[in-house]
């Protein structure tokens, strides 16, 4: 095959033909030729090409059916329409169907060319996103990492070239980015893969009963100490250790952590003979750590350590092209969860809706709203309806966005009861943050700014239902 790459001229016009195949065999491209889109079928079938020019108007099936089956055969094809009529709706509809691009005859050399170096270009890109994906599919298991934009394939690349190596990871970014499913394909690219790889959530646990899950303890080392227990460096021995939410632990925690990271032993808790062990600990976190090192929060010798090696997970409204993909992942995954059968090919106005809204939640809220759709979706195919209210309304959804007073949502012209809305506003806020969270309460309560224990009287108070 040549280097520059192959590709299929499919032209019913035999001077085209040929003036395609001397330009683009003089260019360096492995070039074939078919009269009908029937016999440009035959030979996609036979071997893959990098790139296709496909004319609109031919006898037989036509071009357009023509491009159907193509991306039936291979979801990726790059397919450049040809047409002596390029109006704005036989452009619109190539592109609607899959195609790359579309181009006017007659057609200036540069221009095409120009249009099939972009394309090739994003074969090529396309070869190694699903090289990289079936890859990361391998390492995390049955959670698949959906990615289509080029800063996760980035990061995806990243990855892969860190996870060899013994060295600490610092994986950042908002809540809901996917940071435990990157230090899960870290710790199952490495040679560590066949040995346990433990998650710790930081935040869920006071300071002695988390230092008793990291490092163990002996009987009778604290009251309800009733029996001797490994801590989850012990249990991931030879492996990887994921400590989400590092932020929140304690200082005297941190000194500990230090130490296991420095001297790679640990002592537990009742006991005074340092174990030797061998983790790779990927931390992960969505506050700014050396901010919390200027406020005294967070070691600056800790956050040195663990910051050797750092991955920054950008926002899901930072990354739009990944939504789509995203979304029909959820789609076919709660659908088969759920038994039934909905499309995961969304209309132009639900991948807008989900495109323009902002995603404070990020992947975790996507999931979170596609899994309701799929669940309250009563056709074959999801509707606006089945989305929520704020995705739906722009205007409340922009309010939002821009810090928009919330009491300009109100109609106050009739009048209301005050601390009825009040309560009906605090309701829909911790609802809102459960579902982002997952029902996680403590994460719940730090996107509200409470505490635990308020969050919690407020949810049994109001008889929200987690």
């Amino acid at each position: 095959m040549a280097k520059k790459g192959s590709i299929l001229v499919v032209d019913d016009e035999e001077v085209m033909r040929d003036v395609l195949e001397s330009l683009l065999t003089a260019e360096g491209y492995q070039v074939e030729v078919a009269r009908t889109g029937e016999e440009g079928i035959d030979k996609f079938q036979q071997k893959p090409f990098d790139l296709v020019l496909l004319d609109v108007s031919m006898p037989g099936i036509g071009g357009l059916l023509t491009l159907e089956e193509f991306l039936k055969i291979d979801a990726e094809t790059v397919v450049i329409m040809i047409t002596a009529y390029a109006t704005f709706d036989t452009a619109i509809a190539a592109w609607q169907r899959g195609a790359f691009n579309c181009i006017r005859k007659p057609f200036d050399n540069k221009e095409i060319l120009g249009l099939i170096n972009a394309g090739i270009r994003r074969r090529r890109k396309d070869e190694e996103r699903r090289a990289l994906k079936q890859t990361l599919k391998r390492s995390t298991g049955s959670k698949e990492i959906v990615a289509r934009s080029d800063k996760m394939h980035e990061i995806l690349a990243f990855v892969e070239q860190v996870a060899p190596a013994r060295t600490t990871v610092l994986v950042t970014g908002e809540s809901g980015t996917g940071k435990e499913l990157i230090a899960r394909a870290i710790h199952n690219q490495s040679s560590r893969a066949d040995k346990a790889f433990v998650t710790v959530n930081s935040a869920n646990l006071p300071t002695e009963l988390l230092e008793s899950e990291l490092f163990g303890h002996v009987r009778g080392a604290f009251t309800g100490a009733i029996a001797a227990k490994k801590g989850y460096f012990e249990v991931a021995d030879g492996g990887s250790i994921f400590l989400d939410e590092i932020g929140t632990i304690s200082m005297e925690t941190q000194a500990k952590l230090l130490r296991v990271i420095q001297e790679r032993d640990f002592t537990p808790l009742g006991e005074t003979t340092r174990r030797q062990v061998d983790v790779r600990i990927i931390a992960a976190t969505n506050v700014d750590l050396k901010q919390a090192v200027m406020e005294g929060a967070f070691r600056e010798d800790l956050y040195y350590r663990l910051n050797v090696i750092s991955i920054n997970l950008p926002p899901l409204r930072e990354r739009r092209e990944d939504i789509l993909p995203l979304a029909q992942h959820f789609i076919r995954k709660y659908s088969s969860e759920n038994g039934k059968h909905i499309t995961d090919q969304l209309s132009p106005e639900v991948l807008s809706l989900l495109e323009n809204y902002r995603w404070p939640g990020n992947v975790r809220e996507l999931e979170n709203v596609m899994e309701r759709a799929v669940i309250i979706c009563r056709s074959d195919a999801l509707g606006r309806e089945a989305l929520r209210e704020e995705i739906i309304n722009p205007e409340l959804a922009a309010a939002q966005a821009s810090g928009q007073s919330i009491a300009t949502q109100i109609d106050l012209s009739q009048g209301i009861s005050f601390y009825d809305e009040v309560n009906r506003f605090q309701i829909e806020l911790i609802r809102r943050a459960l579902e982002i969270t997952n029902g996680h309460q403590s994460r719940a309560a730090k996107l509200l700014g409470l505490n635990t224990t308020t969050l919690n009287s407020k949810i049994r108070y109001y008889n929200i239902r987690v």
